[in-house]
């Protein structure tokens, strides 16, 4: 279910900084917040479901802001894709990622346990795309090709999750 939210900005201004602080986004840290204020704290599996729509959810909004010419909204709406592919990927083996470090660690350990250099690779392409939202540095056509190798990223790692229920 996605739940938009109508908050007043000085509320909206401190959960922003608490994901920030959490290394979670917005949306990671209201589902913690509501999980826990309804009795029912978010398991592996509801973290792995959260993980895997925001993933989702990311990839199409990078997409639509592209095709907008929106680059660094795209930039940062594409990183936030891979990162929260990885966290699903985590989930499953009941592991929690919280910050950019556990990310890269986690990512090149996948690399090695897929046996698949290009998905270090792949992720740097995003991680340049995190960076370019804070610095707007990247040409359009640099988001663009780095997008899809979000894309591809996404692809190897959810291909990687999904044989990894079938073992």
């Amino acid at each position: 279910m996605d739940l938009p939210l109508a908050l007043p900005e000085r509320v909206a201004a401190k959960l922003r900084e608490e994901a920030e602080r959490a290394g979670m986004l917005v949306e990671e840290l209201v589902a913690e917040a509501l999980a826990k204020f309804l009795g029912e704290p978010l398991d592996p599996e509801d973290r792995l479901e959260l993980h895997l729509k925001l993933s989702e959810k990311y990839l199409k909004e990078a997409e639509d802001l592209l095709a907008k010419g929106g680059y660094v909204q795209a930039s940062e709406k594409a990183w936030g894709a891979a990162a929260q592919m990885v966290k699903a990927v985590a989930a499953r083996e009941g592991r929690v990622l919280r910050s950019h470090r556990e990310l890269h660690e986690y990512v090149a350990e996948l690399s090695r346990k897929m046996g698949d250099r290009e998905v270090v690779r792949l992720w740097l392409a995003a991680s340049s795309l995190h960076q370019n939202f804070y610095e707007n540095r990247l040409p359009g056509e640099a988001v663009k090709s780095a997008v899809e190798d979000v894309k591809v990223f996404v692809e190897k790692l959810r291909s990687y999750f999904y044989k990894s229920l079938i073992k």
